[in-house]
Parts: C-alpha cells; structure tokens; sequence
C-alpha cells in the first residue's frame, strides 16, 4: 500500500472540557438546493464520552462549497428526545426535497432506536418525530448508513443486540450481548411508516466469537443488487447481498475487506465509481497497544472500483499516524470534491473517537489516483 496526500484537512472538531464537551463524533453532510452544505454530528456534554454519555446534535454550514464550516448551533438535545443520548446520524433528502435527519435515542441501557425528522427550512426548524424502528430492542445504526435505492425504498441496516435482565437470584443487573444480528427496516412511503425486511443475517459458528454481525452499511449496485457488510472480531468484514429490493438476504460470509473489529465504509459517486474507506489491518497477537483507546483503527485507506465492485484499487493510505485511531467515515460527494468525516483522536484526547476531522479531497484528484485501476480493471 502506499501512502498519499489526500485532499487537505478542511476543519478539526476537538473535545474542550472547558466547555464540557469531551467528545464529537459521528456526523454525515448534505448539500441543500441553494448550494449550502450542512454537517451535523454527535456532540457530546458533561464529563463522559461513552456512546451511552449525555450527547446532542450539532449542525456545522458551509456557503463556499465545502471549503469551510461554520456558525455552529444545537439541532436537538438528549433531553428533548427523552432520552440519555442522541447519536449517529444519517442525512437523506426526502421526496419533497426536505432534509431527511435519522438518528438514534437512547432511552436506557437497554433500549436503543432510531427516528426520523424533516427539515424544509435548511435544518432550521424540525417537525416531529417518527419512530423508524418499529419494535422495542437494541438497534445500532452507524451514522451516514441510511440509504435511499433507486426504487424510492429507503432503508436501514441495524445490528440488533439482545438485552435484558439477569436472571440468577443474586444479580440485578442489566443484559446485553455483544453479538449482534443485522436487520434490516424499510419504508415504500418516504419515511411515514416503517417495516422489518423477511431475514434476518447472524454470523455462522456464533459461538465462537463475541461481536457477531456489526454496524452494518449498505449500497445498491449497478444491477439492482444490495450488497451489505458488517464488521466482526474474525480479521474481516462479512458480506450479504439482496436481489428482491432488501427482503431476503443471503448467508453472511467472509469478504475482500481485512480489518480489525471496526466500520467500514462505502459509497457510490455520480458516475458510478464505488469508494471503500477501511482500517485494512486486523488485531492479532502482540500488535503494540497504546494505553487508551484506539481499536487497531489505524491506518485508514481509501480504494475504488470501477467495475461495479467486482475488483477494487490497490488501496491508498491516507492518515497512518500510530497514536491515532480513524474511524466512522462519512462520505458525501459534490459537484467537484468528496467530503469526509471521521474520528481522529489520539494521545491529546485518550481516544480515537473524541475527536473528529473534516477532510476534502477534488474529484480531480480522486480521478488521477484511481484511473490507472480503472485501466487495469477493464482490462
């Protein structure tokens, strides 16, 4: 692999426990009609910054096509969702061109869902919620993951985690297993209502690891297919395809994709061109550990496929600092760049995942890095 220079570090977001905010992480972009950018992510307050700690959402605007962000203000509050933590979000343009804002409330440590909130003033204002999750239980949505088919379904991979009460006479205390199962929701109405596709994907011989099938993404493929991963602790993303729109699935298995237990990735741009972001290389015995947590989440690549995701790129590094972990990517596309979003923490912020970097890169650039894959590929 080699290492390039991608694009240039638009914004760093820090934690400041001045300001009681120890942490900022997961966000996604859109681009609104009038040429605005907006970013919104996960902001959290107080003294923790644990994915059940208090967190908000913030939103970031760019007038200048992406090449600053600012004017921040508070989307909505933990509080005002009734819940301990809002968290993960992902933005979709709705059929009315509103902005589509999905986004998980915790209400317990147990109880974990996801709503959706239009916008029709540029993320000024919100309506009221609905709830997309339709059953009560434990459902992680990585944020940017929420996807729009060509159909006009839209859908949403969750890792549903089973949770509850310890049963022995001595314990009171909470369940929760790590092992997840990916399911998937989706509605035919532009958000309105909300269904449980038919399957249901587990990890074969689950027993013998303690992740299962997690933070799933999705993209749907030139033919119509959905192609599905998740991230596990067996040195590589497992991988699901669809041929009927989501409803069924088949068996998970093994990918392309090393990676330790961490997200992975993917988007299409306009012309087609399917862009992997990954942390390639897996835990394994004796990998140094850094004091605090980073998860093996460091380097972080970017590959392309021009074939529709049959072969991709060699991939490219471009962050690899080993103090640091890089995680969580949103990727968004406009006119003449890619935008990105990811944790970046290190050593200044005991943790990958307190800090998050805004980073773009021109699709100039994008072009000359992966056309001699392209050349190689249809060949």
């Amino acid at each position: 692999m080699r290492k390039e220079q991608l694009g240039r570090i638009i914004l760093d977001l820090p934690p400041d426990m001045k300001k009681n905010n120890p942490r900022n992480s997961e966000g996604a972009f859109m681009q609104l009609p009038d040429g605005e950018i907006i970013f919104i992510y996960s902001r959290f307050k107080g003294n923790s910054s644990a994915d059940y700690a208090t967190s908000d959402l913030a939103i970031l605007r760019s007038t200048n096509g992406g090449d600053t962000f600012a004017h921040e203000r508070t989307v909505t509050t933990c509080e005002g969702e009734g819940g301990v933590n809002v968290m993960s979000l992902s933005l979709v343009e709705m059929n009315n061109g509103d902005i589509g804002l999905f986004y998980l409330v915790r209400t317990t440590y147990t109880l974990l869902q996801m709503f959706l909130k239009r916008s029709s003033d540029g993320g000024r204002t919100w309506s009221e919620r609905v709830l997309c999750t339709p059953h009560e239980g434990f459902f992680v949505v990585n944020n940017d993951r929420v996807t729009r088919l060509s159909s006009g379904r839209i859908i949403i991979p969750a890792a549903r985690h089973a949770t509850g009460w310890n049963d022995r006479p001595d314990s009171s205390s909470e369940y929760f297993d790590s092992r997840s199962e990916v399911v998937f929701f989706y509605s035919d109405d532009d958000g309105y209502t909300w269904n449980q596709s038919a399957d249901k994907c587990s990890i074969p011989y689950h027993s013998y690891n303690s992740a299962g099938l997690q933070e799933p993404g999705l993209i749907e493929l030139t033919d119509g297919v959905l192609w599905a991963w998740a991230r596990t602790d067996l040195g590589r993303q497992y991988e699901m395809f669809s041929m009927d729109n989501g409803e069924h699935w088949t068996a998970s298995q093994p990918s392309r994709f090393t990676s330790p237990n961490s997200p992975l990735s993917m988007k299409k741009d306009t012309f087609g061109r399917i862009y992997a972001i990954w942390n390639p290389i897996p835990e394994y015995n004796g990998r140094e550990s850094t004091g605090y947590f980073t998860g093996g989440r460091t380097p972080i690549v970017i590959a392309a496929s021009n074939d529709n995701g049959k072969t991709f790129s060699e991939p490219v590094i471009f962050e690899d600092d080993e103090s640091c972990g890089y995680c969580y990517c949103a990727i968004y596309f406009t006119d003449d760049k890619m935008l990105l979003s990811y944790c970046a923490g290190g050593a200044e912020e005991s943790s990958c995942l307190a800090k998050t970097r805004l980073r773009g890169v021109q699709m100039d650039k994008l072009n000359e890095l992966f056309y001699v894959a392209s050349d190689t590929q249809n060949k």
